[in-house]
């Protein structure tokens, strides 16, 4: 079947059909998207990337102790 043919009976459909055909086929793109296999890994040299360690000479992080309380406090909260 042809481009032409295909989209001939596309356009022969009703309205509602023609939506349905489309959503189909952005539903099927967006699957078939992540499902692809990734070619290779990517080449990352993270001992020389600006964002690890970005905050290594922050003086006011040099104890996470407040951090951890944060997070405890938060966590163990309920709702009600």
């Amino acid at each position: 079947m042809t481009n032409q043919e295909i989209l001939g009976k596309f356009l022969s459909l009703p309205a509602e059909a023609q939506i349905q055909v489309v959503n189909l086929i952005v539903f099927l793109k967006q699957k078939h998207l992540y499902s692809e296999p990734q070619s290779g890994s990517p080449n990352i040299d993270l001992m020389n990337d600006p964002f690890i360690g970005m905050w290594r000479d922050r003086e006011d992080l040099s104890s996470t102790t407040w951090l951890r309380n944060l997070r405890e406090t938060e966590w163990l909260k309920t709702d009600g």
